[in-house]
This record gives structure tokens, sequence and C-alpha cells, in this order.
């Protein structure tokens, strides 16, 4: 988990006045894990620290805090009810225009009480700058250590009619991804664009493709095969890290063979995936947006899992 500092700098511009509340430190079992926070201001909230007694509870505490910055140790069962056996202490701190952490910073860290930075703190601080290493959120001797968040992986969706309309509601609360969503004018958009999404209006699309990261996601579904098609041709030239496109079985044998007579291997052609999401959920745009999304997380999860192994076997 990370210091959403974008989050926290809209909230207070809407709201003025915003305490964010984070889980600083569990012990046992708990809802949610360490650095998962939520703001609070009078008549709303945002994010969760797990729902339950224990968000009821140090909401209504954060909207009557009277400090700038509060620790409290919370017992799940004895003290709220929960299932939870485990204890969650949080860290609630109120914000204003005035308080707003510098955004080009890798590390929020703080005190909780008087006293000066332990060393235990400083290293990790050293570390983090010295040696790349991206600290895990942590009360570490009474200070609070959280990494900024910053969005981990590029996305691209080309084309903003009904299903990339779906997606880009779906995937935009998704905190790592950096969302670019393409269409050939400004008014195939929606009025209204996600928050993390930028629109992009270029009425020769693949024109773009050589701005895509190498490693960056696509998601193409646009008005026309023919752009379809030339998307597809321009990524498998450029490189990406996962390229799916929306079709049925015939739409993709069709595909296959153009590409390939475009000069591209069945190899290399096998790394597009078409279609893309869970055809057992149906053809509705919203359907389609939500396997999409659980396709796109599974994939994560499995980078995520290979880069901890490489992690351990390199130790």
């Amino acid at each position: 988990m990370a210091f959403d500092l974008e989050a926290l700098r809209d909230a207070v511009a809407a709201h003025a006045r915003v305490t964010r509340v984070v889980v600083a430190q569990v012990k046992g079992s708990s809802p949610r894990e360490v650095g998962a926070a939520m703001l609070v201001w009078d008549g709303g909230q945002s994010g969760t620290i797990g729902g339950g007694a224990l968000e009821y509870e140090a909401a209504e505490l954060a909207r009557g805090q009277n400090m700038p910055r509060r620790l409290s140790t919370h017992a799940l069962g004895p003290d709220l009810g929960q299932c939870c056996g485990g204890s969650v202490t949080l860290l609630s701190e109120v914000y204003t225009s005035a308080d707003l952490p510098d955004p080009d910073q890798d590390v929020v860290v703080r005190a909780t009480a008087p006293g000066s930075q332990p060393l235990a703190v400083s290293r990790l601080l050293n570390a983090a700058r010295n040696q790349g290493q991206r600290p895990e959120a942590q009360l570490l001797q009474g200070w609070m250590v959280e990494p900024v968040h910053r969005p981990s992986q590029s996305l691209w969706i080309w084309g903003a009619g009904h299903v990339g309309r779906a997606l880009a509601e779906v995937l935009a609360p998704l905190p790592d991804l950096d969302i670019t969503w393409v269409d050939v004018s400004a008014e195939k958009f929606p009025d209204s664009i996600p928050a993390g999404v930028t629109s992009l209006p270029e009425r020769a699309p693949e024109r773009l493709v050589p701005h895509a990261a190498p490693n960056a996601q696509h998601l193409i579904l646009t008005y026309s095969h023919q752009l379809d098609l030339a998307l597809c041709h321009g990524l498998l030239g450029h490189g990406f890290g996962f390229a799916g496109l929306i079709g049925s079985k015939t739409k993709w044998a069709r595909f296959r063979a153009r590409l390939s007579d475009l000069g591209h291997s069945q190899e290399q052609i096998a790394r597009l995936t078409c279609p893309i999401g869970l055809p057992e959920l149906g053809k509705h745009p919203q359907a389609i947006a939500i396997g999409v999304a659980a396709e796109l997380m599974a994939l994560s999860r499995r980078a995520d899992r290979n880069t901890e192994l490489n992690k351990e076997h390199s130790a």
C-alpha cells in the first residue's frame, strides 16, 4: 500500500479540511493491511480501512478530531465485536491546503509523537534514496513511513464506445494503472472523464503507438476493424506487455491471416489476446469490463509473484 497524494489533494481541494485515517500497525487478524487508508470529511468519505464497526468508529472520531495527528489502537474482537481476532493501530491526520505533503517526494515520513528521528528510520530512508529500495508502509519506532503512490502500469484503452467507456469506469479506480484513453475525436468521449484517466483525441490513433512504453498494456476496441488491425500491426512492431483485442473467433481468424500477410510470425501474433475478458460473463459492456479487469489483475498478481521469487533466488 502507498500514500495517495493525488487523492488527498483532490479531497482537500473539494472539502477544505480532510482527515486521513491509515492502518499504521496490525497484530493478529485484521480486515485490511498496513497502509490501507480512507479520507474523511464532514458529510462524506472515500477509501476504506476494512469496513464494519472499525471504519464507522474511526470515521466518527475523525470528523470530531481537534488535533493534527492522533494514534489509536483498537482491539477488533472485544472493543468492536468484529470477527477478526487481532488489533489495529490507526493514525489519523488532519490536512488542509497548508498541510499537504510535497508532491515530489517518494516517501512520506513523520513522527507520531515528539522525538528525534530514530536511526532505523534514517537507514530505511537512506536505502530508499541510494539503493532504490521502495519501503513498505510501516510504523517504525513511533514514526510512520509510507511510500508515495506512483502508478506502476501504463494502460492504453483504444476506443471510447460503449465498451471503452465501461472499461474506463471499471479500471480507473485500480491504484496501479496510469490510463491513456484514445479515440479519433474529442466528441467520442463522455462529458465526464474518470479521475486518473487521460483522454487523448487523435485522428489517426495508430500514430500514437510509438509513444507507449514498450511494457505498456493495451486494450483495442475501436469503432473500426481497419483501425483495430492497424493498431495490432503497430503494437507488434513496437512491443508491449499485454495487448488484447475485442472480437469474435471469426474476427480473430481474419486478423491472424492479415497480420501474417503483413510479415508477423505466428509466434508474434500469438502474443495478442482475443477475445479479451471472460466470455462466460456475457457481452454486456460492463460484463466485458469486469472480465477484462479480472484478467489484468491476474496478470499483475502473477508478475508480482515472479518478482518476489526472483528476489528470493537472488538473495
